[in-house]
């Protein structure tokens, strides 16, 4: 790698602005035609076959030819708490600490039952309880994402689910062999039910149908590759899903007086995760985006995963330069990016403006990679502009609401005759009757 490295660089004042912004855009999708028919297959495998299929499926994509039984995929609750009491102090308290903040700002977002009472004495209102049980698709296989663990599973515990089941692809072993514990450490701080070393669409189908092992799940939440995201497509209807999850996705807004070093760190840090991130800088400032790509061309040698980070950038990142900072927002709510970083004097006067965004991060000292790990905040965010319809994976995924009604004699008096004229509109005599036949003294057939 050398100092030589450009980024592209965009402008809303050229011609074509509006095209190539919405070119970079669509490249965000994701094209799953050519692996649809195999999750398909997978999937209808897993159903009629169970864990053999499971089985088979661990055997040829994770290269795992030592199993030959579910027994080898699952992982106990011992050893769960063996692979935490053997946590180094300092990974054990960064656990325990990034937990707690994650379960505090959970708590805030729980959503209780509600009701009222009319004059005539009918009641209306919302039952909320949890799901039964959820399933966590948790990344693994190339690197260790103990973090994904804290996030999924603790909203789902602060709302109440009974049973958390995590499915992880065999977590990737350091060179020591201990580095796949942490994920394990990971369930147990954040109080998982039952996990097994599962991946691909394969795990996702084992969730959705159950197995012989592998208890079938009311809902599939968390990120993984490709198949994962379209085997999450495929059995939405048999379960629910959380969203549909794209490469990672960083927009950085800048009013060009924060460190340019610091910036062009938060680039790097989306950048890495994988070649299809998109980092992208906004500011009105050209001078700052010019020492912005100085700072990213004198750091980039010196990140290990400075491959990885340089095909994002060069592939799917820009710094855009714009007029003034309604333009900014502008070009941001076109993104709706997973991640919005406000690097500007006053970021809560942008707040009001911001339509479109999974996570907001306001000011210079608020990096996104602090809310990858304690901020609080779940980190499992819509992608790809789906932030313009999803919102963050949250409590609230793991409830849901019965509507409460409960009419007194008045109040069914009362309503009868509207739903009478209604249903009798729409043709429909059984709905009439029921309705009508609940005021005082109305003739049955």
């Amino acid at each position: 790698m050398t100092n030589e490295f450009k980024i592209r660089r965009m402008s809303t004042t050229e011609a074509g602005f509006d095209s190539e912004l919405a070119d970079l855009l669509n490249r965000r999708m994701i094209e799953e035609q050519s692996l649809s028919e195999t999750v398909a297959s997978i999937l209808a495998d897993v159903r009629q076959n169970g864990d053999s299929a499971v089985v088979a499926y661990t055997q040829k994509f994770d290269r795992r030819n030592d199993v030959s039984s579910m027994a080898q995929l699952t992982v106990t609750q011992a050893q769960l708490q063996a692979a935490l009491a053997a946590l180094p102090e300092d990974l054990s308290h960064a656990l325990h600490l990034a937990a707690e903040r994650i379960r505090r700002y959970h708590e805030h977002q729980k959503q209780p039952s509600w009701q009222y009472e009319e004059e005539d004495g009918s009641v209306y209102g919302q039952h909320v309880v949890a799901l039964e049980r959820v399933g966590i698709y948790v990344p693994g296989g190339k690197a260790n994402y103990p973090s994904s663990v804290l996030m999924n599973a603790i909203p789902a515990k602060v709302a109440g689910v009974e049973q958390v089941i995590m499915v992880v692809p065999t977590p990737y072993q350091g060179d020591d062999g201990g580095e796949g514990q942490l994920i394990f450490a990971a369930a147990a701080v954040a109080g998982v039910d039952q996990v097994y070393t599962l991946g691909g669409a394969q795990a996702v189908g084992a969730l959705a149908f159950g197995t012989e092992t592998v208890p079938r799940v009311d809902k599939i939440v968390g990120p993984g590759n490709v198949f994962v995201t379209a085997a999450k497509k495929q059995v939405f209807g048999e379960v629910g899903i959380d969203m549909v999850a794209g490469p990672s996705e960083l927009t950085v807004v800048c009013d060009g007086h924060t460190d340019p070093d610091w910036i062009a760190m938060d680039l790097f840090s989306q950048a890495e995760h994988d070649e299809q991130a998109q980092s992208i800088l906004i500011s009105p400032n050209a001078a700052f985006l010019d020492q912005v790509a100085a700072s990213i061309a004198r750091l980039l040698p010196k990140m290990e995963r400075r491959n990885i980070i340089a095909t994002s950038l060069r592939d799917r990142g820009a710094l855009i330069l714009v007029e003034n900072d309604q333009q900014a927002l502008d070009v941001c709510n076109q993104i709706a990016p997973e991640h919005l970083e406000l690097s500007v004097a006053d970021p809560q006067q942008w707040l009001p403006g911001v339509k479109h965004a999974g996570a907001i991060f306001l000011g210079r000292h608020t990096p996104e990679a602090l809310g990858d790990y304690c901020a609080g905040p779940c980190h499992v965010l819509p992608t790809s502009g789906t932030a313009r319809f999803f919102s963050p994976l949250g409590v609230y995924d793991f409830q849901k609401r019965s509507s409460i009604i409960q009419c007194s004699p008045e109040g069914a008096a009362a309503l009868a005759p509207v739903a009478e004229t209604l249903a009798t509109n729409e043709r429909l005599q059984a709905h009439a009757l029921s309705a009508a036949w609940r005021i005082p003294g109305r003739e049955k057939l």
